[in-house]
């Protein structure tokens, strides 16, 4: 059986083909390429992208964080000159009204806001912005440790207190039954939020 040489023409059409393909294969890794160059680019983009909405929202927290330490010092100034009308009105004799009271003894601390006392009687007073659930139970450690770190109020009479500008009445129903005195605002005026039959926790 005879088999037919391909001719000069066959051959040369036979390698214009290769070529036309490696062309076209060329032309397709290299736009391959430029598209992940693309993608690198913008996954680079993103990536700034991301950085500065993190950064932004950092300072955004920043900024909210120094707000709320803020409106606690406006509120810690608006308690301190009320604090002998609102413990007397409940039968509290206020003699003193200390205010960033801190205690340190063995290695262990804390800080009080304020601190009204007389004779026999303290009350240890927390101020916050928006009263939360662990603010109070972080004030009531606070209170359990104070006599502890302070030996002279150690035979006081220690009672504690709350005040916020914003006081969600869930947490003001905590802090209530836990023993505390919860005191808001009223209009232009700041109260105790305590029914008459409250009888505060003594530590």
């Amino acid at each position: 059986m005879s088999t037919t040489q391909p001719t000069y023409d066959d051959i040369m059409r036979l390698l214009q083909e290769v070529s036309l393909r490696s062309l076209e294969t060329d032309r397709q890794f290299k736009e391959t390429d430029r598209q992940l160059k693309e993608i690198v680019e913008q996954s680079k983009q993103t990536d700034r992208q991301f950085k500065e909405t993190d950064r932004k929202i950092k300072e955004v927290t920043k900024s909210i964080g120094k707000l709320g330490n803020r409106l606690g010092d406006f509120i810690e100034d608006a308690v301190r000159p009320a604090a002998v009308r609102l413990f007397q009105e409940r039968g509290i004799v206020v003699h003193e009204v200390y205010q960033n009271v801190t205690m340190e003894r063995d290695g262990e601390g804390l800080e009080i806001d304020l601190l009204v006392v007389n004779d026999n009687e303290a009350v240890g007073v927390e101020c916050k912005s928006n009263l939360k659930v662990d603010d109070v139970n972080e004030h009531l450690e606070r209170l359990a440790k104070l006599k502890r770190l302070s030996p002279k109020y150690r035979n006081f009479k220690l009672m504690g207190a709350l005040a916020a500008m914003v006081i969600p009445d869930n947490v003001a129903r905590y802090a209530i039954a836990k023993g505390l005195f919860v005191i808001g605002q009223n209009g232009v005026h700041l109260e105790i939020r305590n029914d008459q039959t409250f009888e505060p926790t003594v530590w």
